[in-house]
């Protein structure tokens, strides 16, 4: 791919998702979220709902910092991250409420979907880097993925051999 073409491809102004649909979208989200942990944990349908609440709250306070501080350039993902620590930090007073709430969420629960929208979204800058690598990226994708494996494989070999 030439510089020009990457060029055009990074300048691209990303769109930003208007605040209202944002919050539809999370209030559409948690209810999925809630179901995930009545699945997936022995949770009463209370306590996962008033933890779903409290992860709603936190992912609410990071989209509007991240509105407030657009000229940052942090993702929200990174702002709800930095609400979701701090709020939990034990040392602070409110933090062992909010472990408290949070603290019996399975968040793999709530992980597989995400990752699978994760999956299913691409954009328009990933189909132009797609067609402009053809072939190759597919090769390197391959190998990529099997050197993950592989590492990973020896990695658990050994640490279950020290291990035990």
């Amino acid at each position: 791919m030439s510089t020009a073409e990457t060029a055009d491809i990074r300048d691209e102004e990303v769109e930003k998702l208007p605040l209202g649909v944002e919050l539809v979208a999370l209030l559409v989200v948690l209810p999925i979220g809630w179901i995930a942990q009545l699945i997936a944990t022995d949770l009463t349908a209370g306590d996962a709902a008033t933890g779903m609440i409290a992860l709603g709250v936190i992912a609410v306070i990071g989209i509007l910092i991240t509105r407030a501080t657009a000229f940052l350039r942090l993702p929200s993902v990174a702002w709800v991250s930095i609400v979701g620590i701090v709020a939990s930090i034990p040392a602070l007073p409110w933090g062992e409420f909010v472990v408290g709430l949070v603290g019996d969420i399975d968040f793999l629960a709530l992980s597989v979907p995400c990752l699978a929208f994760a999956g299913l979204a691409i954009s328009q800058r990933e189909i132009a880097i797609a067609r402009h690598s053809g072939w190759k990226l597919l090769i390197v994708g391959v190998f990529v993925l099997i050197g993950t494996f592989l590492a990973s494989a020896v990695i658990a070999h050994f640490t279950l051999r020290i291990g035990g």
